[in-house]
């Protein structure tokens, strides 16, 4: 990391830096593709991305690019980044300020429920935590194409979760962790909907009257602590145990 950088954007390097190595230990990752941003209070416009062409366990907190909303790239580096990525996240970062990290995937069982008429249905217990609160962006092949934008933003809404329609996930939070959280939520959802499919059999609907009472019952199971803290850090442990190489 550079001598002019902030000491809140160094934190931000190194926090960013583990949540993609967690991403990877969680099995998230797709090769090269796929990305995970923070924007750097303080500095309008300006957030930190993966370099294009790395994988997700190459990924350090000093090889990060630093990029403004137009895809400028703020500091030397020899990475480029993602034009799909540039595209999803500088629209979203500029339209939803309160959306510090954003994070998109690929996933299987993502990607699968992604590619159903229905969506993800409100019928096991983590989709159950996303009653009402998943949006839906319909698919127009890659996402590099500017007239997507406004889409993408209309679709999106105020919401912390969206399915893109077959393509794959994309979860937004008020700070990195509470992004992994909200990723960890509809990952399992769409796990579990994609497991009690295979069986064959019969599905319980869980009551719309359940599903509007979840977030009261979320907000006292998070013990007073911030949404994602708790979980994010109990994997940071487990990350830092396999490979600490992250925060270099």
């Amino acid at each position: 990391m550079n001598d002019h950088q902030s000491d809140v954007e160094k934190e931000l390097r190194v926090k960013l830096a583990a949540c993609y190595r967690i991403f990877d230990n969680m099995g998230w990752s797709e090769m090269i593709f796929n990305h995970i941003t923070v924007k750097i209070p303080g500095e309008s416009d300006a957030f930190l991305i993966n370099p294009y062409g790395l994988l997700y366990s190459e990924v350090t907190a000093s090889n990060l690019v630093k990029v403004d909303i137009s895809g400028n790239i703020l500091e030397p580096t020899q990475y480029k980044v993602n034009p799909a990525g540039m595209l999803i996240h500088s629209t979203i970062h500029e339209a939803r300020p309160d959306a510090h990290c954003i994070a998109h995937t690929h996933t299987n069982a993502g990607m699968a429920v992604a590619c159903q008429q229905d969506g993800l249905r409100i019928d096991n217990f983590y989709s159950v935590l996303l009653h009402n609160r998943v949006a839906y962006h319909d698919f127009e092949g890659i996402t590099v194409m500017d007239g997507e934008k406004e889409k993408l933003v209309q679709n999106l809404g105020d919401k912390n979760f969206a399915i893109l329609r077959s393509h794959g996930l994309l979860t937004c939070g008020n700070s990195i962790p509470a992004a992994f959280a909200n990723m960890w939520v509809l990952q399992r959802a769409c796990e579990v909907q994609m497991e009690a499919d295979a069986t064959g059999r019969p599905l319980i609907r869980v009551s719309e009257a359940i599903g509007d009472m979840t977030e009261r019952l979320l907000s006292i199971q998070t013990a007073g602590a911030e949404w994602g803290e708790l979980e994010f850090n109990a994997m940071v442990r487990k990350i830092d145990k396999i490979d600490p190489s992250y925060k270099e």
